[in-house]
C-alpha cells in the first residue's frame, strides 16, 4: 500500500513537473509582434524582424512609472507604445538605447515626444556622431518610419552615464544598467535586474543567426559575455529571437571562439579573402568554411559577411569597427 501511495505521489511529482515547464516555456516563449510577461512587472516583446527589421523590446514596471529596453525603429516604437498599454497605465518614464543601430535607436523621437527620457551609455552617443548622419540618410530613403519624421539626423539620447554601471531604484525595483566593453558596438548596455536574475542584452547577445559585426569588435566580444556570465543570471533577454536561459550566453560566446578559430587557421595557412568567400553579381556572398554543430543556433545567411569580417580583422590587427568606422 505504502509503495503504491509513493509510485502515485512520484507520479504526481513528475506530473507537475511537466506542466510547470510547459507554463514556464509558454510564459517566455514569443513569436513576431506578441507580448510574454516574463515576471511580475515585466514584459517582452519579440519584434518583427523579417517583415519590419524591428528589434525586441522590454518593459519593467517601477513604483510610478515604466522603463523601456531599446526605442526600436519608430514604427516598433509605435507598435511598443500599443502593446505597453495593454498592460499597464503607468507612464513610460526612461526608454533605454542599447546601442546606436537603427532598429535600437532610431525611434527616440517617438519617446521624447511623449515626454520620456531616452537613456545610454555615453559610447551610444559617440557612436552616433561617429556614423550619423549618414545612416539616417541611407536609412530614411528606405524606410518611412524613419523619413516621415523629418529629420536630418538621428536623435541621440538625451542622457548618458560615464561609469560602468548606472541604478535607478525606487524602492519597488532595482534596475542596473552596464558597461563591460566593445563587442556588438562600442557603447553596449545591458539592463540588469537582480533580484529576478534577469538581463536584457541588446545586440551583444542575441539568441540566432542575427549577429551583424559589422562596427563590431570579435576578438573582444567573449569577453564582454564573460562579464555577463559574472551576474547572477536565469533569463536571457535578448536583442533578437527568444528569450533563454544561461546556455544562449554560451552558445552565443561559443560562436565566436569557433568563428575566430576557423579563420584563424585558414589565415596560418596563408589563404586569401577570396579563397575563403565567394561574391557573385547580386547574389548573396557565399562561404567555404564551416563552423561546428554545437553553434548552428548562430551560424545563417550572414556567415560569409562574418568570415569577411574577422579575416580583416586578424589580418589588420584591429576591431572591424575602427576598420569600417575609422576613428
Amino acid at each position: 500500500m505504502r509503495r503504491a501511495q509513493l509510485l502515485m505521489s512520484t507520479g504526481l511529482m513528475l506530473v507537475m513537473a511537466t506542466l510547470w515547464i510547459a507554463a514556464w516555456k509558454t510564459a517566455v516563449e514569443a513569436t513576431p509582434g506578441n507580448v510574454k510577461q516574463i515576471a511580475p512587472g515585466v514584459w517582452f516583446r519579440e519584434g518583427e524582424i523579417k517583415d519590419k527589421g524591428h528589434c525586441n523590446n522590454i518593459w519593467i514596471e517601477m513604483k510610478d512609472y515604466l522603463i523601456v529596453v531599446d526605442a526600436n525603429f519608430p514604427s516598433g516604437a509605435e507598435a511598443c507604445l500599443a502593446d505597453i498599454k495593454k498592460t499597464s497605465q503607468k507612464p513610460v518614464k526612461y526608454v533605454f538605447d542599447t546601442h546606436h543601430h537603427g532598429d535600437h535607436a532610431y525611434g527616440n523621437p517617438v519617446w521624447t515626444k511623449l515626454g520620456a527620457t531616452t537613456l545610454a551609455y555615453v559610447g551610444v552617443a559617440e557612436e552616433m556622431k561617429r556614423y550619423e548622419p549618414k545612416r539616417w540618410q541611407d536609412s530614411a530613403k528606405g524606410r518611412k518610419d524613419v523619413s516621415a519624421l523629418n529629420l536630418s539626423t538621428a536623435e541621440p539620447p538625451k542622457q548618458t552615464f560615464k561609469e560602468k554601471q548606472f541604478v535607478l531604484e525606487d524602492g519597488a525595483r532595482r534596475v542596473e544598467f552596464h558597461f563591460f566593453g566593445w563587442a556588438h558596438t562600442r557603447g553596449d548596455g545591458f539592463v540588469y535586474l537582480p533580484k529576478e536574475s534577469i538581463i536584457c542584452t541588446g545586440d551583444a547577445v542575441v539568441n540566432g543567426p542575427f549577429n551583424y559585426m559589422g562596427d563590431g569588435n570579435s576578438a573582444n566580444w567573449p569577453n564582454v559575455i564573460d562579464q555577463v556570465k559574472k551576474l547572477k543570471v536565469s533569463t536571457i533577454l535578448p536583442g533578437h529571437g527568444i528569450p533563454g536561459g544561461s546556455e544562449v550566453l554560451d552558445g552565443q560566446r561559443q560562436f565566436f571562439v569557433e568563428l575566430r578559430k576557423t579563420v584563424g587557421e585558414a589565415v596560418k595557412s596563408g589563404k586569401k579573402l577570396e579563397d575563403l568567400v565567394a561574391k557573385k553579381d547580386d547574389k548573396p556572398a557565399t562561404t567555404s568554411l564551416h563552423l561546428p554543430a554545437s553553434v548552428k543556433n548562430w551560424t545563417g545567411d550572414f556567415l560569409a559577411g562574418q568570415v569577411e569580417v574577422v579575416y580583416k580583422e586578424m589580418t589588420q590587427n584591429k576591431p572591424h569597427g575602427e576598420i569600417l568606422g575609422g576613428k
